[in-house]
């Protein structure tokens, strides 16, 4: 079964998108390539249990297992070693992307409270966006009564975009609510 994003990206975005930035060739209308959701737990120098919460929060956010981030470098002043664990990622691709990005925009962002949208100065100049969300728990997966703690965690989407402009168009057509400025 195909993911309805999916469907509604070859239905009706790429025409959409050809029209509006004038496409040859429909292999050249931009496309979601990954949506990568990381988590830092600066805590986890104390605790090592932080990671694998973290851990677990985002495999059951994502519907695919996530991997601790480990330290670069020694950092004395945060007591921080090299290849310690401080924090969490998955990379979702294909299917499971669009299913997350589905679920992110009708379920989750609905639940934060006083949402008027996301912020459309998220991108980096190449066609990537990064969203901040301040609460795990808008995700309708996750179980409140077994958070140990409100974190949040950053969502990056990745995009075969080369302006800004056209990631921006690519992802309001896939449903994301940005804020009118």
């Amino acid at each position: 079964m195909v993911p309805r994003l999916k469907q509604e990206y070859n239905d009706r975005v790429i025409s959409a998108m050809t029209e509006e930035f004038s496409y040859g060739n429909k292999m050249e209308v931009p496309k979601l390539q990954k949506i990568v959701i990381s988590r830092g737990v600066g805590a986890a120098v104390a605790d090592k249990k932080l990671v694998e919460h973290a851990i677990d929060e985002l495999t059951t956010i994502s519907g695919q297992k996530a991997v601790a981030t480990i330290s670069k470098k020694d950092v004395a002043n945060f007591k921080l070693r090299k290849g310690m664990p401080i924090g969490a990622r998955v990379t979702l691709r294909g299917d499971r992307m669009y299913e997350f990005l589905d679920r992110l925009v009708t379920a989750a962002l609905p639940r934060v409270r006083d949402f008027g949208g996301v912020k459309a100065s998220g991108f980096d100049g190449r066609g990537n966006y990064n969203l901040g969300i301040t609460e795990q728990i808008i995700f309708p997966e996750i179980d409140i009564d077994k958070v140990a703690k409100i974190a949040g965690m950053d969502i990056t989407f990745v995009t075969s975009a080369q302006t800004d402009k056209e990631a921006k168009s690519l992802l309001t057509q896939l449903g994301l609510p940005f804020k009118n400025n």
